[in-house]
């Protein structure tokens, strides 16, 4: 009596402590999900910010370059950095969380250029008779508010482009995380149940003595799957293709993919992330299954889960 109450006392420990490493686990898993979420979004907006200060260079050094076209002044300085700014712009599409900061000093010496061309602008007026000393400084104003109106033009531009592309990241993380957290059927068998409630497994069944079909599977642990009610549809097709379905005996539709589709049998089971058994039971109502190779596929929360097959003889 003592031996038994002992090895019971082990039982529930290694149960608790095997309990906690599944707790343990779906925490972690749930924490890494956020992380990666919240990693994604933040790189997106650093990339995204960064692209829409080089953006508003460019647009600001092609007006630079073609009014001092206009005014007869050399380019080639402008066209060079021009190229530069070009190759900037297509390597920050590669660049990591390291070398994006590095993009801000070549900004600021963008920022610099533009500055001293403002100034060569003003000076090749003044050469050209264009800009006198009572308009440069209404002129410079102007020069000055119509980048700023270009600039903001192309940040609100970029910033709806970014709003964009975090939606639909969002979207596609949270679509892996579904598929990661979707239901997996393993071990899938399948039973007749005759007349007398008698079950038998064989390679091949006799269709007039199948009263019953008895379809019975294991739901893999999965620790990011929901410990919720899960309804799975349960797909029998005949050596035709055709869908084994009885309205009468529990037959219905479901929607997959987007397209109804029309179910066998369907049962409702609460998970538990403890490789629990699922038995699936459809009575055909006394008509007798032809020969042939059948197919079964089994759907839960719009995943295929699992599939399997009998014959019959």
């Amino acid at each position: 009596m003592e031996t038994s109450n002992n090895t019971s006392k082990i039982a529930l420990i290694v149960l608790a402590v095997l309990t906690a490493v599944l707790g343990v686990l779906y925490f972690r898993s749930n924490q890494l999900t956020q992380e990666q979420a919240v990693n994604i979004e933040e790189k997106a907006t650093e990339l995204a910010n960064t692209r829409m200060k080089l953006d508003s260079i460019s647009t600001q050094l092609d007006a630079k370059i073609e009014e001092i076209k206009a005014l007869g002044g050399q380019v080639s300085d402008l066209e060079a950095l021009k190229v530069q700014l070009e190759q900037d712009k297509s390597s920050l599409k590669k660049a990591n969380h390291a070398t994006i900061a590095s993009y801000e000093a070549k900004i600021k010496e963008y920022d610099l250029v533009l500055t001293q061309k403002d100034a060569d602008i003003v000076e090749l007026k003044k050469q050209n008779g264009i800009l006198t000393e009572n308009n440069q400084v209404l002129t410079t104003q102007n020069q000055t508010l119509n980048t700023e109106n270009t600039g903001l033009k192309t940040e609100n531009k970029t910033l709806a482009d970014t709003l964009s592309e975090v939606t639909a990241k969002n979207k596609e993380l949270a679509r892996k995380v579904s598929i990661a957290a979707a239901l997996k059927a393993q071990s899938l068998r399948v039973l007749s149940v005759n007349s007398k409630g008698k079950e038998a497994e064989k390679s091949r069944f006799n269709g007039k003595k199948i009263e019953k079909l008895k379809i019975t599977f294991n739901l893999a642990s999965n620790p990011i799957t929901k410990l919720e009610n899960k309804t799975i549809f349960v797909r029998v097709l005949d050596a035709d293709g055709a869908i084994v379905s009885d309205e009468a005996a529990g037959s219905g539709k479901f929607t997959q993919d987007g397209k109804e589709m029309v179910y066998t049998a369907k049962q409702v089971v609460t998970y538990s992330n403890n490789n629990q058994a699922v038995d699936v039971f459809y009575s055909r109502g006394g008509v007798a299954y032809k020969p042939g190779k059948y197919t079964i596929e089994l759907y839960s929360e719009g995943f295929a889960i699992g599939t399997g097959g009998f014959e019959v003889k």
